[in-house]
């Protein structure tokens, strides 16, 4: 099977496991895309659903991994590639000087990227009316996986192991919104200028748009890299459905905190998730995407994962096609724009393991006629 098709229908689907604890842990609850589980497919790193409804069903199943850590991959009994396991960091075996774990403080996401939610409390998931139905920030802090406020010494602490035991080359650093002012902005940059004093690692910061633009030369100051705001849907009536909370924040002051934001980062530096399969068409994700690049945001488009236990739980995730369809001719635009994964100094779309969408920006660059 062609390995993009393999990595489009593992994110779409979802995959069993035969032996669960192969490679570092699965991710559970959580800010952002969860229930899922690092894979390396042809060189890949990705992020496949293996927690959600859709997985358990899937026509997919990974076997017991062999000696050398790889997997056969089977949809419906038939071989159709194999998989590889991240392995377990070694940071995730410390704890702090209090006894906190260091896994309750920073995941590894992918094969060298640390993340962590450094408020794990949010104004919008505290109401039933004003959540974003998709969203378990509070599952993990719930079930006692992860710790409410991460101190900026806990984060630096952290961050540095990452770095020299495991090799990790950059840092996610989101956040639930604590206010309406700042909406996590001051709290990233404390933690930021913590990190930076510790370790040089490239860090990405991710918040709603604050209130005030000058919170975009602060954040820089403070070492953070890159900056992420995500807008997860694109039209007015989706937003309002899926994040009667967000939505509060309107698309136009989105598009004009990027355009602030854009000549303090830098182009191509400034990304925004939007989760395709929550109702928007192909053609608003298209282009609303175009309306970003041409600000100089990148638009980091991922299949939505419905997360067991939210309000939209039994939501279908979108089918590889429509995946298809927004990421052919969203790898063409980046390409053109020059603005592409590896051109991300950190951060998700640095990533891109909750995507296929670099597979498709390297293919347009391979054979442009081709992806026509």
């Amino acid at each position: 099977m062609n390995p993009q098709t393999l990595i489009n229908e593992l994110q779409s689907y979802g995959l069993r496991l035969v032996d669960p604890n192969a490679g570092a842990p699965s991710r559970r609850g959580g800010a952002g895309p969860s229930d899922h589980k690092g894979l390396v497919v042809n060189g890949v790193t990705i992020m496949a659903p293996v927690h959600t409804a859709s997985a358990f069903a899937s026509p997919y199943t990974a076997l017991a991994p062999d000696a050398d850590g790889s997997s056969v991959v089977e949809k419906d009994g038939r071989r159709v590639g194999t998989v590889s396991f991240p392995v377990n960091p070694k940071f995730y075996d410390l704890e702090t000087a209090d006894g906190i774990p260091y896994k309750q403080i920073a995941l590894l996401h992918g094969t060298d990227v640390l993340a962590t939610t450094v408020l794990q409390n949010c104004i919008r998931y505290e109401s039933r009316r004003k959540t974003c139905r998709f969203c378990s920030i509070g599952q993990s802090l719930a079930a006692g996986r992860t710790v409410a406020h991460k101190t900026p010494a806990q984060l630096a602490e952290v961050a540095k192991a990452a770095v020299e035991l495991d090799g990790v080359r950059h840092m996610v650093m989101t956040t639930g919104t604590p206010n309406r002012t700042d909406r996590g902005a001051a709290v990233l940059a404390e933690s930021a200028a913590a990190v930076k004093a510790a370790v040089d690692l490239p860090i990405q910061a991710q918040c709603e748009p604050p209130d005030d633009d000058a919170w975009f030369q602060k954040l820089r100051d403070s070492g953070v890299d890159a900056l992420g705001m995500h807008m997860e849907a694109v039209s007015p009536s989706v937003r309002e459905a899926i994040m009667p909370g967000k939505a509060e924040v309107s698309v136009e002051r989105y598009l004009e905190a990027f355009k602030a934001a854009v000549p303090v980062f830098g182009h191509g530096q400034v990304s925004s998730y939007i989760l395709a399969g929550l109702g928007d068409s192909t053609e608003e994700i298209l282009a609303m995407s175009r309306t970003l690049i041409d600000i100089g945001v990148y638009p980091f488009v991922v299949p939505f994962v419905p997360i067991a236990g939210t309000p939209l739980e039994d939501h279908p995730a979108p089918q590889p096609a429509f995946m298809h369809d927004i990421l052919q001719p969203l790898g063409e635009m980046l390409n053109e724009a020059g603005m592409t994964r590896d051109s991300i100094k950190a951060g998700c779309g640095r990533c891109g393991a909750c995507s296929s969408l670099s597979t498709y920006e390297k293919s347009a660059k391979a054979a442009p006629a081709e992806a026509c």
